[in-house]
């Protein structure tokens, strides 16, 4: 994680993406255009994070030579430390986060507060395009994320389901066409990550949270979501406690998709 203020004094060390995205909310890239950290070059969630929803689930992980592309458009180089933000309390960030530290990257943080934080602290604001020098990052073949498949998240000792309790429960879905969990999944959604400020609880208190639901570093622990993109937020999470844990990208969107699976509601 990185502060408002700490970035805004070392804007020069770092390569910035803006990550702005939320699901049926205003268009990230006219957000950017409107107001932005200095530098910061957009990135899209649909467009540069994910793969075409299929049998991936809703937002699978991208096609590797995409993402490369993506983020060499935005500047990123192996050498140069990257922040991502967005205006979602980190969840969006964090799908950038996880994707860069999947693919080898080995300094990413996120903004803690994204841009409403940024605002918050009265740090300046860019306006209009960016076109940012490209840069070099290369795509490792050195994984630095794990992942598990849905062949083997049964067998996931700590499985943490990042979605709000009412979706976890299986009483509502707003989203995906079937309600429920994943059998023996736990909660934690994003939101008890997050003080009343929309900024990271510290690594104390997230140990405490996690160690709740069974999860420490001595366990095997992976997360999903509806999708896969707020799953990395608990990851993240996660890893500022010191747990690492692995992402099922397909998350419970994918996990649906094969009617034989079972299901759990309650």
């Amino acid at each position: 994680m990185i502060s408002p203020r700490e970035l805004a004094g070392n804007l020069d060390r770092f390569t910035v993406i803006d990550v702005r995205y939320l699901m049926g909310g205003p268009l990230g890239g006219e957000q950017h255009a409107a107001g932005h950290v200095a530098g910061a070059a957009y990135v899209d969630m649909d467009r540069d994070l994910a793969d075409p929803p299929g049998a991936g689930g809703r937002h699978p992980l991208p096609e590797e030579t995409r993402f490369e592309e993506a983020m060499r458009r935005a500047g990123v180089r192996a050498d140069r430390p990257v922040v991502a933000y967005d205006d979602w309390q980190g969840r969006g960030a964090a799908r950038a986060w996880w994707l860069l530290r999947f693919h080898g990257h080995p300094d990413v943080r996120v903004l803690d507060g994204g841009w409403s934080a940024w605002l918050a602290d009265g740090l300046p604001v860019e306006s209009g395009a960016v076109h940012a020098e490209p840069g070099d990052f290369t795509v490792s073949p050195d994984k630095g994320m794990p992942v598990v498949e849905a062949d083997d998240v049964l067998g996931v000792e700590v499985l943490v389901d990042a979605r709000a309790a009412e979706r976890f429960s299986g009483a509502t879905e707003p989203v995906d066409p079937v309600a429920g969990r994943i059998p023996g999944a736990v909660n934690v959604p994003t939101t008890a990550n997050l003080d009343e400020y929309g900024r990271f609880l510290p690594a104390h208190r997230l140990r405490e949270a996690y160690a709740r639901v069974g999860a420490d570093a001595s366990d095997s622990v992976a997360a999903y979501c509806g999708s896969g993109v707020t799953a990395t937020h608990d990851l993240l999470a996660m890893e500022v406690a010191g747990i690492r844990g692995a992402l099922y990208p397909g998350s419970w969107s994918g996990w649906i998709t094969d009617p034989d699976r079972p299901i759990e509601t309650g």
